[in-house]
């Protein structure tokens, strides 16, 4: 962003998409905060009140929670669908209300019965504050979120300004490279016309002087067809040279791929010796009558497996029951699989 972007941003008061968002997650976060406040207190004061007039097990706690959580519930809703720009209706405020006064009612009608005022202000004031924010939580968030699509926008519109003006100056420098080329392509032109004109004055002064000397220009004749047969010779001399450097090059990457195949080979080939000898020597113990630890007793069954032993006789080599190795050739078997997949 530019000099001029960043006054215009300033002078405008147009907020960024940061900006939008770090207010949003400030109401949600302080909206549930007071949620929880609420909460709180319904259950410290409304609970109370309600098993003061209605008989049965845990009725205060269990109405004062759930009124609190259809109110939590519709607050919940709107937030989610002002912040999409939609309104839910009648019905939606209508429950929100409700839910909210019953939340009112249950924290002040103690007081209220008792006629403490005074109980009934204290009371009220946070029952009070989350309804308030109820209704204007969603008119924030929907007022915020045709900022946040303005913020938007706004930074969209200066990419695409940044992007054409870059594209602008990359086409002129294109073109200014086009037109020094063309401005070179035009010299080299006049300069090869010079020098053709160079030469053929040359060629004429040279007949004249060929045609008042004939045996100079005999003699000069000569000379040049023999500069031009050691030339020639020259040449195919150096194609010569060419085309032998070129076969002993293809000679020598040809043996040096040989030579690779045959390190791989006998790579391949000591590896496979190496895993013999390691097998042989894991399954050269014989039976046993107690279980060996379990990282060797599986690369007991690895090697068993790969030597096409029974269940029972890679059991008794490394003393696991048979279900247990059995497990171990299926997870053998799973691997050689995928690993032949793959």
């Amino acid at each position: 962003m530019n000099s001029a972007q960043i006054r215009s941003r300033v002078f405008t008061g147009a907020p960024s998409a940061r900006e939008v968002a770090r207010t949003g997650r400030v109401i949600t976060v302080v909206t549930w905060l007071l949620t929880g406040a609420v909460v709180a207190v319904s259950m410290s004061t409304a609970a109370p009140f309600i098993d003061a007039h209605s008989e049965g097990y845990a009725t205060g706690p269990l109405l004062a929670l759930a009124v609190d959580g259809c109110f939590i519930l519709g607050l919940q809703s709107d937030s989610t669908l002002a912040r999409f720009g939609v309104a839910a209706g009648l019905w939606a405020t209508a429950f929100r209300w409700v839910t909210g006064l019953s939340t009112v009612w249950l924290n002040v009608g103690d007081a209220a019965l008792s006629r403490d005022g005074v109980g009934v202000v204290v009371h009220l004031i946070p029952p009070l504050l989350l309804l308030l924010v109820a209704e204007a939580g969603p008119a924030w968030r929907r007022a915020m979120g045709g900022a946040l699509a303005e913020a938007t926008a706004q930074e969209q519109a200066e990419r695409d300004q940044a992007r054409q003006a870059a594209e602008q100056a990359a086409r002129a420098e294109r073109e200014e490279a086009a037109r020094a080329v063309r401005e070179q392509r035009d010299w080299e032109r006049e300069q090869a016309e010079q020098a053709r004109l160079e030469r053929e004055r040359q060629r004429e002064h040279e007949a004249a002087l060929a045609r008042e000397e004939q045996t100079r220009a005999e003699a000069r004749e000569r000379g040049e067809r023999e500069a031009r047969e050691r030339a020639e010779a020259e040449r195919e001399r150096q194609q010569r040279e060419r085309e032998r450097r070129e076969r002993e090059a293809a000679a020598h990457a040809d043996r040096e791929r040989r030579e690779r195949e045959e390190a791989q080979r006998r790579e391949h080939a000591q590896r496979a010796e190496q895993a013999r000898r390691e097998r042989a020597e894991l399954l050269s113990g014989g039976p046993v009558t107690e279980k060996v630890p379990e990282d060797r007793a599986r690369q007991i069954v690895a090697a068993a497996a790969s030597e096409g032993l029974t269940v029972r006789a890679a059991a008794d080599l490394c003393g696991w029951s048979t279900g247990w190795v059995t497990a171990r050739y299926q997870e053998s078997r799973t691997a050689t699989l995928e690993g032949a997949s793959a």
